[in-house]
């Protein structure tokens, strides 16, 4: 069997500047090499990471059941959510781009909120999870985050090219205000936990 002894257990902890070890200690100490502040863990960490995420997953119904566009045209007005607006762009012959607008609006999001409540309480309950892949998700929602804006700039972008080619006018509606406040807080979430605190959780040994 095989158990990973991470720094932590190993009575260390490293700078989130330079990376340099150095014995671990309780109370926050200064780097001996850049001169950065290092916490043995974040503090707050695991608060401030469940207050953004049911933040989060509260905005993520309105985002999803607001109109998150509105187009006055000569023909009368239209709101479209999010579902609406995949489901368009489908039947007008543009699967790709409705895929793609499914994927980042309603997967993504989602994805991110579950997987960062999991690896929440992984943390908070000691489940023996793999921490290793438990890492592994948490870099993946920490690089899809930045993706994440996707659909309010098809928004942006359809609102001034239909503003340039017809009499028809788009804008935002308070589903996009909604969807913003759910990415900015899931990106904030996600910087605010501190992976560290995984290796802190009981080891899963391996056979």
């Amino acid at each position: 069997m095989t158990e990973f002894i991470s720094a932590g257990h190993s009575g260390l902890m490293a700078c989130p500047h330079c990376g340099t070890m150095q014995k671990r200690a309780e109370t926050p100490q200064p780097c001996p090499l850049c001169g950065g502040t290092v916490h043995p863990r974040h503090p707050a960490s695991l608060s401030r990471t469940w207050a953004l995420l049911i933040a989060a997953i509260i905005l993520y119904i309105p985002a999803n059941l607001l109109p998150i566009m509105q187009t006055t045209s000569l023909f009368g007005t239209s709101r479209d959510t999010i579902i609406s607006g995949v489901v368009y762009f489908w039947h007008s012959g543009s699967p790709g781009l409705a895929t793609l607008i499914f994927s980042v609006s309603i997967l993504v999001p989602m994805a991110k909120m579950g997987i960062l409540g999991l690896l929440a309480l992984t943390v908070q309950l000691g489940w023996p999870l793999n921490r290793r892949h438990c890492i592994h998700l948490y870099h993946i929602i920490e690089f899809v985050g930045r993706w994440s804006m996707l659909d309010i700039f098809v928004v942006a972008l359809m609102a001034g090219l239909v503003r340039f080619s017809s009499l028809a006018v788009i804008e935002a509606g308070p589903g996009a205000i909604a969807f913003g406040a759910v990415v900015a807080l899931t990106m904030v979430a996600t910087h605010s936990f501190d992976p560290r605190l995984i290796w802190d959780s009981p080891p899963r040994v391996r056979r």
